[in-house]
Order: C-alpha cells, then sequence, then structure tokens
C-alpha cells in the first residue's frame, strides 16, 4: 500500500474496544507489522472545548447544542485527518480508538445520516476497515460496572440507555457494512476476527495494485 490501512474501533461504551485494540496490537506486532495505536480524544486539539458542550447537552438536552457537538468532533477529526493521520510511516497499521462510526452510538436527535454527511463534507478520512464492536448490554452493563471509573458516559445512565445505544449502533453496522465483531467471547477470538479482516483488506489492496 502507498499510505497506511486506517482501522477504526467503534462502538458503544463497555464493549472492550480498548482491550481488543491493545490485543489486536500484539497480535500484529508479533506477526511483523507496524502497528500505530491512536486515540481520538487525545489527538482532539479542541477536546475541551467540545466536553464543554458535551456536559452542557446532558444538563439541558436540545437538538441544537447536539448538532454543535457533531460539528466540533467532525472539524476536530478533520484535523487529525490532515495533521496526523499522514505523518504516519506508509507502511503501517493505524489503528484508532474511536471514529465517526462512534457517533452511531451516542447521537439521541441527529440521525447518523447527518453526522457521516458532516464528516464526508470536512474530508474527515474514512476508515479501510471499520470495526464495530459491541455486547449485549447487559454484558457492556456489567463489565463496566466492575470498572473504577465505571461506565464512564457523560450521557448514558441508566441500562436502559445502554441498550438503545447497543441497538443504534448495530443498526449502523448492518447499514453500512462495517465488521461487526461481537466481543462476548475471548478476546483471543475476537482478536482472531478483526486480525483476519485487516488482512482481507490488505490482500485485496495488493491484488488491485498488481492488476
Amino acid at each position: 500500500m502507498k499510505r497506511p490501512l486506517f482501522v477504526a474501533f467503534d462502538g458503544p461504551k463497555g464493549t472492550g474496544k480498548t482491550t481488543l485494540l491493545e490485543a489486536v496490537t500484539r497480535a500484529l506486532r508479533a506477526d511483523g507489522r507496524k502497528v500505530v495505536r491512536l486515540c481520538e480524544r487525545k489527538r482532539d486539539p479542541n477536546r475541551g472545548e467540545t466536553m464543554a458542550l458535551v456536559n452542557a447537552l446532558a444538563r439541558n438536552p436540545s437538538a441544537q447544542l447536539e448538532w454543535k457537538v457533531c460539528e466540533r468532533l467532525a472539524e476536530s477529526r478533520a484535523w487529525i485527518s490532515r495533521q496526523v493521520l499522514p505523518n504516519q510511516p506508509v507502511d503501517s497499521i493505524i489503528l484508532i480508538d474511536r471514529w465517526y462510526p462512534s457517533d452511531a452510538a451516542f447521537r439521541r436527535s441527529v440521525p447518523f445520516a447527518e453526522v457521516l454527511r458532516l464528516n464526508i463534507e470536512r474530508q474527515v478520512q474514512v476508515p479501510d476497515v471499520h470495526v464495530g464492536v459491541v455486547t449485549a448490554p447487559e454484558i457492556s452493563w456489567a463489565r463496566a460496572a466492575a470498572r473504577t471509573r465505571g461506565l464512564g458516559s457523560t450521557v448514558i445512565h441508566r441500562l436502559e440507555e445502554q441498550a438503545a445505544s447497543t441497538a443504534a449502533f448495530e443498526r449502523a453496522v448492518a447499514e453500512h457494512g462495517w465488521v461487526l465483531c461481537r466481543n462476548e467471547g475471548t478476546v483471543e477470538e475476537a482478536t482472531q476476527q478483526v486480525v483476519a479482516a485487516i488482512y482481507g483488506v490488505l490482500g485485496s489492496s495488493r491484488q488491485s495494485l498488481a492488476s
């Protein structure tokens, strides 16, 4: 490939995205691959201002404020797409913890189709592999409860909301043809599925270049 392979891990809270991303990183590196791990929130230059809007939205839900959050996130992703992603080694695999597909799990009044349009208009880089990590909401809720920080969500506070978030995300996965990874078994099983999907895209890219 003439540029890095870009892989996004997205989904509801507590589904094990970060743990899975770490396991996939180890598996790829063990196979001799150059892997770059990124986290959207840590690379977002406007994180503080955006989270202030998110907190205001949590206190006073409104479609107008949620739209502003979506715009700010899209603008930050556009900046990452211009300033961060092009600077990675061309022979690497970039794994990012959250990207715009995650909005499908958290947007309440803004349809994901509009979120997608915002990101495309701003030329946010489209992942080569979208990995949608899901579990039954009861499982992700229980996993989050076992963590020191809990669910760690500004907008989801009840199991019913977690269930709605999961259902919305699974619909988006089906509609957009993302890789659905049900992370309810062992990490090894989920890792094998994701690594196979990555190698499948890498293989297709090689064939395209050869032809």
